[in-house]
């Protein structure tokens, strides 16, 4: 049993073999590649939005220059309609999503990670409870909640992203489970019983960081994306962040006013920031994911 143990710790959750990273999947290197500068990129942009390490003022008024052309009077992506500056307003344009995307994610992960090893590891009452609290909470359709929530209360994202988190709960609390029943299955839990370990250091170490961290990175970058297209559909709908404050929906909202007097870039290039976003942290996670699944299959688990 021992061998055995010490077998799983050393073929799960340890991804440092540089052979094995060049026998992985260009296409998926890729779209980790991609997604890595996705992530690096939004957050030297928040950085930038805190510190106010900007090149103008976003909410500087400039009549003369109103939607301006890219590369006019020096502004790199050009002026909207009131002559304020796109680039600027897209970099502090992520402080709308940012950290409420972070408390989305933190309560999906948080309240996951305890229901799931609540629900695997002891199983029993807890497993019944937390299975039909799961199941109540995917009962309701999320837009309804949301904007239920919208109704009690100002629309404050904040309050959103909290509706997301719990409703993202149930998805983390069952992968989490997952996991656990499966290293069940393959006695690791019994053997790491079995040599002395305790349940915080079997479930803390064993289980959560060596076999469970790879699905938590992956539920928050796919978490994130989620918030993204959530805060930026319901500015774009005015529910969400609202003017003259930044946000990409609220900017692609009012520039699509300008569409047809052929002022492409008043919208353009928020749906663009948009799009690329939400698409690099789809990537790696969808990368992350094939990456760690195809060495898992290839592996005693």
């Amino acid at each position: 049993m021992m061998k055995h143990y010490q077998q799983q710790h050393t073929d799960i959750g340890e991804f440092s073999d540089i052979s094995f990273w060049k026998k992985t999947d260009k296409l998926d290197l890729v779209y980790v590649s991609y997604g890595l500068v996705i992530v690096v990129a939004v957050i030297v942009s928040y950085i930038l939005g805190t510190f106010n390490w900007l090149p103008y003022d976003p909410q500087e008024i400039d009549l003369e220059l109103m939607m301006g052309l890219p590369g006019e009077g020096g502004h790199l992506l050009g002026t909207d309609f009131l002559g304020r500056d796109i680039l600027t307003r897209l970099i502090v344009g992520i402080q709308a999503y940012f950290l409420p995307g972070l408390l989305a994610i933190s309560i999906a992960l948080i309240f996951g990670t305890l229901f799931g090893v609540l629900a695997g590891y002891w199983g029993g009452r807890f497993d019944t409870i937390i299975t039909y609290g799961s199941n109540l909470v995917d009962s309701f359709p999320r837009l309804v909640l949301i904007l239920l929530m919208i109704a009690a209360f100002k629309p404050d994202i904040y309050y959103i992203m909290v509706v997301v988190g719990i409703t993202n709960v149930p998805v983390v609390t069952s992968l989490i489970k997952g996991r656990i029943l499966l290293l069940k299955q393959q006695n690791f839990i019994e053997a790491a019983t079995a040599i002395g370990l305790r349940d915080n250091v079997i479930i803390f170490k064993h289980i959560l960081w060596f076999n469970c961290r790879t699905i938590l990175i992956i539920q928050a970058t796919l978490g994130m994306a989620e918030a993204i297209l959530m805060e930026t559909s319901l500015s774009y709908l005015g529910f969400g962040v609202q003017e003259p404050t930044p946000s990409w929906g609220n900017m692609v909202q009012s520039g699509a006013n300008y569409l047809l007097k052929g002022k492409l870039w008043l919208s353009s290039a928020p749906a663009l920031a948009i799009l690329l976003t939400i698409l690099g942290f789809h990537l790696l996670g969808d990368g992350l994911n094939n990456i760690l699944e195809r060495r898992r299959n290839g592996q005693a688990i």
